[in-house]
């Protein structure tokens, strides 16, 4: 069809815009040939008419449909123009943050000016493998192509990476370059990659530089050639560089900095090794100052500094090199501080001792006097004569800044040398992958020298591209048998012609260099007189006559002629070149070696960039005298040669081309300029890419996309099982003109806008069966209407009038009623009228009667009262008159009473007076009596007689004074008596009074009492009321506050349920953490041991053969043994072989550092998984202890009987370990020995054999006698107390009986001393016994206090964790554990050195005595018989019990443990045993061999077998380790082995299953729970072996069964393709589907099941496979946008819905498989719900939990229509979910772990097979085994 047709109304197009470029408009009406203007209506409403131009008569551009926008691919857009390539490079940088876009072969990279985590490892590995059009645009994808390109095609590939300066070339370089060092890995231990790697911040550091375009700018171009191998891995790399930008080292303009490094050394200045260079701040040199800005916002210089000084000892350049280099660039820095004074107009000089200069001097170590001389003069020589002359100060300056930038040109080619020293490899290259980070097209207001040499090597570059592009396009063609017809594209020879011929551009400037008055205007001059007006490239502008214009193939370019001359030549003095050779500074004459020498294109230029080149691809001879002329060469043809090798070395390689896109000169993240964009594109030839593509066939389907997109157009009839024919039949009817489209094999080219007329009928077809649907849905909604409307009327009246005639039945009853309840009512109210009478006069008749009865009850009471009221007056009158009385004759009474006591009173007074003279006589005649007692005790001779006389009178006067005392006694009682009376009297009046007074006021109180009562009472009252009101509130509010508490209880168990809940569930994540930590280590130590191997197998074959006699095991064997053999059972004849292996090792030296660096990396791996299986049982220990809350504790005297069993244990433990160096001893002497002389029957041999029996028997008799006083010590400790009384009743009965029996007395003295002597060693015993138990007492304390303490600080550190976040908690508790172990091991470790030294010390001696034992039987041997040694036994005959029934056990003999492996392991084909055999049965039959060597106590046998058996199966597993079949088998007899190892151990744990025949079978020597764990760990590796066997076979089956394949045909609609999908990335693979993926399941579950795996087991595996599949499902998912649709979600969700059934059908629902999809789910939901609203993005943030963040923006971003009907994700809807979402805290990382295991764990499955019925089959050839 014409293309004018497509213009109709509401047509979409492009119309230029100034400020836009380019604006979208719409057809208001439908165009007409012949039309001049279009009625258009812009975006915003405005309308507008476009004139069209009347010569060309061009319509403006159509837009694309709106489902093609935002495709990956531009050649996919059915209109291929510069309007419809902007705008969708805008909308996927803008709308869905993509920044990179296909372009054909051409990857557009948009630089975003923002760190996006899309560069990760897994991102890596994601695209590796992959083909470039399966994914989302990348530079990853770019890599891969190349990377399988090389390794298909064997030939080189390129990626050439241009762009302008902030682009994001380097960085676009720098990503390929860790793509290959992360994919192909390095053929070495070297680390190559990581050289090549570090090799980028060393170029940075002195090749980039800030400018105002870009912080980190690349000055120079380079390539850097990455070599591979025949395997293609990294073996080296090489780089070349172009044109360096050495006016920079002197001069920086306006907000730019000079190279990186000088600001690096300046940031560094203060370290204590830089203080000789005396540097300073960046503002103090010249060189670095002149940009004013110093400083880069973000990167700390100081911190680069370091990291180049890293990377520069990791290429191998040692410090002093490091300090060489920073040395000459100190020197640098000063050389720019140099000043110069004017003399005169044609002289100058430097001050006296200038400071700068001589730093200068210093650093560089040359003269002070010559350089200050030749910096000031140069040399001019003639044919005759050599003149000296000065020079003036601005040619000083500008020498020095010369020498400057060729000392800076020069270091920074030797450090590309050295670079490229270190990145070299001794190994053959096989191939290499080139990348060319090279300069964009530039073009600015002045345009110089370097302008020109960089736009010149871009003209190179866009011919080499068109080229290649073209040939594409032709054999894209051929390819298809479509008729090839010739497409005009811009050919720029002319250009390059223009430049490079003979008489070009270049070829005038050289020759005018070589004039001796050459000048820029002279050279100009030719320049016109040649090109102007004979070449149509070049002009000459019209204001100037110093300037010439190029049309370039991007732009026209006006260059500048000025300086092209002195930059061509350039020119540096010879005398300060020779000046720096003859320096004292070795590293110095280094940089100009390669003057003496031919100089590679790479010479420097005064002010421009400088072309380096290292070593040509083609090396060609030098001739004799070529140094001087090659010298003589200038920049512009150095610059031309080394372009043309560059572009030699590309058109041998495949090239693969990047075009960086700066959005904007700001530096804005995200922010699109279209002006600079479109100027970008059209320079960088991506719109010339696009211009080939539309003038041929740009839009290409195969038949079956055709078919599929379009068969809505097709009628049935047209269908055809051809497909072909079908598409040729159909594209017949719809586009009448052939040319339009061709036919191709297997493909349909279409002619540019042909896709957009195919849709938009397509549209219409669809919009028209829509249209139709929708009438036939209305009508059939609308009748459905009808008939319900009808079916309710009629319901509705038959409801109606039903109501009608209830209501009428309703009346009559109602009226019935009324009638009846008049009648009762009437009746009630007469009723009531009588009553009330009646009750009326009654009521009257009992009050009046009643107010009789009182009166008369009233009269009757006042006659009683008055009766009593006179009863009681006349008694009173009486009581009154008789109280007279008597007080009358009381007081007569009383007063002749005191009238006689008056008188008594007298006599008493004067008696009273008698009496105290006769007392003071008394006192004076006592003190006589004394003074003549006195007297008399003086006299007693001279006065006897008055002494009677004085005694007799004392007698009188004493019975005088008696009888006086008693009456005077008597009379004081009186006295008192009276006084007592009168008081009495006294004090009854007063009281009197003072009842009187208290009864006046008692009854004011009473009174008052009784109102305060009565108030009381009634505040009382009003009080209770009020206690009762708040009681009964208070009684709510209790009862509220209780539902309150109880509710708050229930929240807070709930909460505490909730956290217990959660507690769990992550001691659970971090058990499995610490799994997943130690199955990690377990991975890596057998990926290290194979390697191991590797390593031993290549020396074995580097190493010649070793002598007859020399013994050597077998490598694995020795290995393993290493590994699996322990300290405490290894014996002197294992050490002999391993001895015997040191000779052929020192016999390969070259290896011996690997292979200790192997050996003492396994060593570590060994601690770090006994320190992870440690933390892993703690972590178990502790999930089994919150388990086992609930349980009861055990009783006190459980406590004893542990002790007692911990004794016990570690006496056998003993046993065991003497048992062992009993067995050793044996054999050392056994094999040490003469066979005559220790062989078992010899004297010495029995002599020492009974002496070591004597002495493990003293010492087990011994060990018991110990236990049992400990036992009894613990028993009797509580009954101590109760029984001491007892004991000593019981000891005195004894000990009288026995005094009883004993008559002699001598008897008794010696009992009794006896006894002493008893009681006293009982003492002392129970003294000792007591100081023992208070010592363990004491220790038992402190163990318990120390316990307390570790608990205590335990818990303040279990609560300092729980306030920290999860993942500090985790890092804290492992910190803490890890310092535990650590503390413990060295305890251990002392112990065990401590062990190793007694057991070293005790063979010794042993060894000792042996010898002399030997020495002694020699001579005694000598005198016995032979006939006796001949009768001796050999060895000791078992002779076992004759049994009737077999004891599951299976003997053979030593020497054929070898045939027992290699039939049972090395040789079984698992297919047979699994079909024909029991499960198992290798497991069952190692297992009652194992048991056999058990019974006989024959320790080296099992361990011997158990090696084997390791061994063998880790042989099998490395030969066969990809058969699905073979790894399976193995892992379920390894766990059968280890389930039979612990079911059998005797352990109460495992026994609780087993049969009480299966009990008798336990092992009784030997505890092999050291091998359990050696097996456990085995199964480990065979399950992680097993994980990756099946993901091997599942990935290539994933992405095409569960994404690609349409299990539900026609729901998703396919889109173009463009060129993405090329024929050199698609692999010849078959097509999966789901029913691959199931079948492919069904096969492993069969497998599985057949060989007997645990279904524990099965579950982990299918739990792992479904985690694969739902990994790799949805990582593709995200890195496609293609597959990220609504119809791509249905046919997820369908897919996922099959594996579930599949699990249900497989009982497998409980694995945990089903929760592994989840997020694959949610993204398959998330694709399919509405994106519109708040309330959907609030229902897509709750039903999306299972994805992260990032994951859930990625699919909203990568959303695509794949018809018009649907509509895209907006940019508000998305910012919408990231603000909901920006509180989630997930992982910021896009994809999952592909990699990830599931940690495994092996459950105990007991079996409930006897081993007695076990049957070997003949088929094992296990004929040499005999069953026991």
């Amino acid at each position: 069809m014409a293309a004018s047709e497509l213009y109709t109304k509401f047509a979409r197009v492009w119309i230029p815009d100034p400020e836009e470029v380019w604006k979208s408009a719409e057809l208001l009406k439908d165009y007409k040939p012949g039309d001049k203007v279009l009625q258009l209506r812009l975006e915003g409403g405005k309308d507008l008419e476009y004139c069209l131009d009347p010569k060309t008569k061009e319509l403006p551009h159509l837009r694309n449909p709106d489902i093609l926008v935002g495709e990956n691919d531009l050649t996919a857009l059915s209109y291929l123009h510069e309007p419809a390539v902007l705008h969708n490079l805008r909308v996927r940088f803008i709308d869905s943050k993509l920044i990179y876009t296909y372009c054909g072969i051409v990857l557009v990279a948009i630089n975003p000016y923002e760190q996006l985590p899309i560069y990760g490892e897994d991102i890596i590995n994601a695209y590796s493998g992959q083909n470039m059009g399966d994914m989302d645009p990348h530079i990853f994808a770019v890599a891969e192509e190349a990377y399988k390109q090389m390794a298909r095609d064997e030939r080189n590939q390129s990626i050439i990476v241009s762009g302008e300066s902030g682009a994001g070339k380097t960085v676009s370089a720098k990503y390929a370059m860790r793509y290959f060092a992360t994919v192909s890995g390095s053929a070495s231990e070297a680390n190559v990659e990581e050289k090549v790697l570090a090799s980028n911040p060393i170029m940075e550091s002195i090749g980039n530089a800030k400018t105002t375009r870009n912080d980190n700018s690349s000055r120079f171009g380079k390539y850097i050639e990455i070599g591979f191998d025949k395997r293609y891995r990294i073996i080296g790399a090489n780089m070349r560089t172009y044109l360096l930008e050495k006016s920079r080292v002197v001069f920086q303009a306006e907000e730019e900095r000079n190279y990186h490094i000088f600001y690096q050394l300046c940031a560094s200045a203060k370290l204590p090794e830089f203080k000789m260079l005396r540097l300073g701040n960046a503002d103090y040199f010249h060189y670095t100052k002149q940009g004013g800005s110093p400083v880069i916002d973000g990167v700390d210089d100081a911190k680069e500094m370091v990291h180049t000084r890293q990377a520069c000892t990791l290429l191998g350049i040692n410090e002093s090199y490091q300090m060489g280099i920073f040395q000459i660039l100190a020197g640098i820095l000063h050389l720019g501080n140099v000043g110069f004074t004017s003399r005169d107009s044609d002289s100058c000089s430097i001050p006296p001792k200038h400071e700068p200069l001589i730093v200068f001097c210093d650093l560089m170590g040359v003269e002070y006097e010559e350089m200050c001389h030749w910096l000031c003069h140069r040399k001019l020589a003639t044919a005759t004569e050599t003149y000296i002359k000065p020079i003036p100060k601005l040619q000083a300056t500008n020498a020095r800044d010369a020498l400057a930038k060729h000392i800076y040109a020069k270091l920074f080619n030797w450090i590309v040398d050295h670079v490229n020293q270190a990145l070299h490899s001794a190994v053959k290259q096989h191939s290499f992958i080139g990348v060319l980070d090279i300069y964009g097209f530039e073009t600015f207001e002045i345009n110089s020298f370097e302008q020109f040499c960089i736009n010149y090597a871009n003209e190179k570059l866009q011919q080499q591209f068109n080229m290649h592009v073209f040939k594409l396009e032709q054999e894209e063609y051929m390819k298809e048998q479509i008729p090839w017809t010739l497409i005009d594209f811009y050919d720029n020879q002319p250009c390059i012609n223009l430049i490079e011929a003979k008489l070009g551009i270049l070829d005038l400037l050289d020759e005018e260099c070589k004039m001796p008055k050459g000048s820029d205007d002279t050279w100009a001059q030719k320049l016109y007189n040649t090109h102007l007006n004979k070449c149509a490239l070049f002009e000459k502008p019209r204001l100037s006559n110093r300037a010439f214009i190029i049309q370039h193939f991007a732009d026209k370019v006006e260059y500048q002629c000025e300086g092209f001359l002195e930059k061509n030549k350039d020119t540096v003095f010879e005398e300060q070149i020779k000046v720096l050779k003859s320096s004292k500074f070795k590293m110095l004459p280094e940089l100009f070696q390669d003057d003496e020498k031919a100089i590679s294109p790479s010479s420097a230029t005064p002010s421009g960039r400088t072309p380096l080149y290292r070593t040509p691809i083609k090396p060609t001879k030098v001739r004799p005298g070529q140094s001087t002329k090659e010298h003589k060469k200038t920049v512009g043809h150095q610059f031309r040669n080394s372009l043309h090798l560059l572009m030699e070395t590309l058109n041998a390689t495949t090239p693969h081309y990047v075009r960086c896109i700066k959005p904007n000169d700001f530096k804005f993240p995200f922010t699109f300029d279209e002006k600079r964009a479109v100027q970008q594109l059209r320079a960088c030839g991506v719109l010339e890419t696009i211009r080939i593509s539309a003038a041929g066939f740009p839009s290409r389907w195969t038949y079956q996309e055709f078919f599929s997109r379009y068969r809505v157009l097709m009628k049935q009839k047209d269908v055809l099982s051809d497909r072909k024919q079908t598409c040729k039949n159909v594209l017949e009817k719809l586009i009448l003109d052939k040319d339009k489209y061709q036919f191709g094999k297997t493909k349909i080219f279409f002619r540019a806008g042909q896709v957009a007329y195919l849709e938009k009928i397509r549209a219409d077809k669809l919009r028209a069966a829509c249209i139709r649907i929708q009438k036939t849905i209305r009508g059939w909604l609308l009748r459905k209407k009808y008939l319900r409307m009808k079916k309710a009327a009629i319901t509705i009246q038959r409801y109606v009038r039903g109501y009608q005639a209830r209501c009428y039945a309703k009346f009559l009853r109602r009226t019935n009623a009324a009638t009846i309840i008049q009648k009762y009512w009437r009746m009630y109210v007469v009723q009531k009228k009588y009553q009330i009478k009646r009750a009326a006069t009654i009521i009257l008749q009992s009050y009046l009667r009643g107010y009789m009865a009182r009166n008369r009850y009233h009269k009757i009471l006042c006659e009683h009262k008055a009766i009593i009221i006179q009863k009681q007056v006349r008694g009173w009158l009486a009581r009154l008159h008789y109280k007279r009385c008597l007080k009358a004759i009381v007081y007569l009474q009383c007063c002749f009473r005191r009238m006689m006591a008056k008188r008594e009173l007298k006599k008493l007074k004067i008696e009273a007076r008698s009496v105290e003279r006769y007392k003071k006589l008394h006192i004076g005649m006592e003190n006589k009596i004394m003074q003549l007692q006195r007297k008399v005790d003086e006299q007693n001779k001279e006065y006897k007689c008055l002494l009677e006389k004085l005694t007799t009178l004392e007698g009188t006067y004493t019975s005088e004074t008696e009888k006086l005392r008693s009456d005077l006694g008597r009379l004081q009682l009186s006295e008192e008596e009276a006084k007592i009376a009168t008081s009495r009297v006294l004090s009854l009046q007063e009281e009197i009074a003072k009842l009187r007074k208290d009864l006046e006021r008692t009854q004011s109180e009473k009174k008052t009492i009784e109102e305060w009562a009565d108030k009381y009472k009634k505040e009382t009252e009003q009080l209770v009321s009020n206690l009762k009101e708040e009681n009964t509130l208070l009684k709510k509010e209790k009862e509220t506050l209780n539902h309150l508490i109880s509710e708050q209880a229930k929240e807070i168990t709930e909460t505490m349920e909730k956290k217990l809940i959660e507690e769990t569930k992550q001691l659970e994540l971090d058990l499995n953490d610490e799994r997943l930590r130690y199955q990690n280590l377990l991975n890596e130590f057998s990926r290290l041991e194979e390697r191991y191997d590797d390593l031993k197998e290549e020396m074995t074959i580097m190493v010649h053969v070793p002598k007859p006699e020399h013994r050597r095991t077998d490598s694995t064997h020795s290995s393993n043994e290493s590994e699996y053999t322990f300290s405490s059972e290894i014996t002197e004849n294992e050490d002999i072989p391993l001895r015997l292996e040191e000779p052929s090792e020192k016999k390969a030296p070259l290896d011996m550092s690997l292979f200790l660096k192997l050996q003492k990396r396994v060593t570590e791996l060994e601690l770090e998984k006994q320190a992870m299986q440690d933390e892993l049982d703690r972590k178990e220990e502790q999930v089994l202890r919150s388990k086992a809350k609930e349980e009861e504790r055990p009783q006190i005297r459980g406590a004893e009987l542990e002790y007692e069993s911990l004794k016990r244990q570690e006496l056998e433990s003993e046993n065991k370990k003497l048992k062992n160096e009993l067995n050793e001893l044996r054999k050392a002497l056994s094999e040490k020995g003469a066979p005559e002389v220790t062989a078992p029957g010899a004297p010495a041999y029995r002599v020492l054999m009974e002496q070591l029996t004597s002495i493990s028997e003293e010492l087990d008799v011994r060990k018991e006698e110990v236990l049992i006083l400990r036992s009894q010590l613990v028993s009797q400790k509580e009954a101590i107390q109760p029984k001491e009384d007892k004991n000593t009743m019981t000891d005195s009965t004894i000990l009288l009986e026995d005094v009883q029996k004993m008559k002699d007395k001598g008897e008794i003295a010696q009992a009794y001393i006896g006894l002493k002597e008893t009681n006293r060693l009982l003492e002392s015993q129970l003294q000792s016994q007591k100081k023992s138990h208070d010592n363990e007492t004491e220790a038992l304390r402190g163990e318990i206090q120390s316990l307390k303490e570790e608990n205590n600080r335990q818990q303040q550190l279990l609560a300092q964790n729980l306030q920290l976040p999860p993942e500090a908690r985790i890092e804290a508790s492992l910190q803490h554990e890890i310092t535990r172990l650590t503390n413990e091991n060295l305890d251990l470790m002392e112990q065990l050195e401590k062990q190793d030294k007694t057991v070293r010390k005790l063979k010794k001696q042993l060894k000792v005595f042996a010898k002399k034992i030997g020495e002694l039987e020699v001579g005694q041997m000598e005198n016995i018989s032979p006939g006796q040694i001949i009768d001796e036994p050999i060895r000791p005959v078992n002779i076992p019990r004759k049994e009737k029934d077999f004891q599951g056990m299976l003997e053979y003999k030593k020497d054929d443990e070898q045939k027992l492996v290699k039939n049972l392991i090395l040789d079984l084909k698992p297919r047979g045993v699994a079909v024909n055999l029991i499960p198992g049965l290798p497991a069952y039959i190692l297992f009652m061999c194992v048991r056999h060597a058990d019974y006989l106590n024959d320790d080296q046998k099992v361990r011997s077998l158990l090696t084997s058996t390791i061994n063998s199966i880790k042989k099998v597993l490395k030969k066969r380790g990809d058969d699905f079949e073979t790894v399976s088998f193995w892992l379920s007899n390894t766990c059968r082995f280890l389930h039979c190892l612990k079911q059998y151990s005797g352990e109460e744990g495992f026994m609780k299953h087993n049969t009480p025949r299966q009990n008798e079978h336990c092992l009784t020597n030997f505890d092999l729970a050291e091998y359990r764990q050696v097996l456990s760990d085995l199964a480990i590796q065979i399950y992680q072996q097993l994980v990756r066997v099946l993901e091997n076979i599942l990935q290539p089956m994933i992405v095409s069964g569960m994404l690609e394949h349409e299990t539900i045909q026609g729901v998703s609609g396919v889109k173009p393709t463009g060129l993405r999908k090329r024929t050199s990335s698609i692999a010849d693979e078959g097509t999966y589907t789901l029913d691959s993926i199931l079948r492919q399941l069904n096969s492993f579950h069969s497998v599985m099941c057949q060989h007997g795996m645990d279904p524990e087991l099965i579950k982990q595996v299918v739990k792992q496979m479904f985690y694969i599949v739902g990994a790799i499902t949805l990582n593709n998912l995200l890195l496609r946008k293609d597959m990220c649709s609504w119809s791509k979600g249905m046919q997820i969700r369908y897919n996922v819905s099959q594996l579930e059934e599949w699990l249900r059908d497989k009982n497998l629902m409980n694995s945990g498989a089903k929760e592994t999809l989840e997020p694959l789910i949610q993204a398959a939901q998330l694709l399919q719900v509405k994106k519109k609203t708040d309330e959907d993005a609030e229902a897509i943030c709750s039903m999306c939990n299972a994805l992260t963040t990032a994951q859930i923006v990625k699919v909203l971003n990568l959303y695509t229509p794949v018809n018009e009907f649907e509509e895209r994700v907006s940019v508000s809807f998305i910012r919408t979910i990231q603000m909901r979402l920006r509180d989630r805290k997930d992982s910021p990382q896009l994809l999952m772990d592909a990699k990830h295991i599931f940690p495994v764990t092996f459950p105990f499955n007991p079996s409930s097979l006897a081993l007695e019925t076990i049957q070997i089959p003949t088929s094992l050839g296990l004929g040499f085994i005999a069953r026991v």
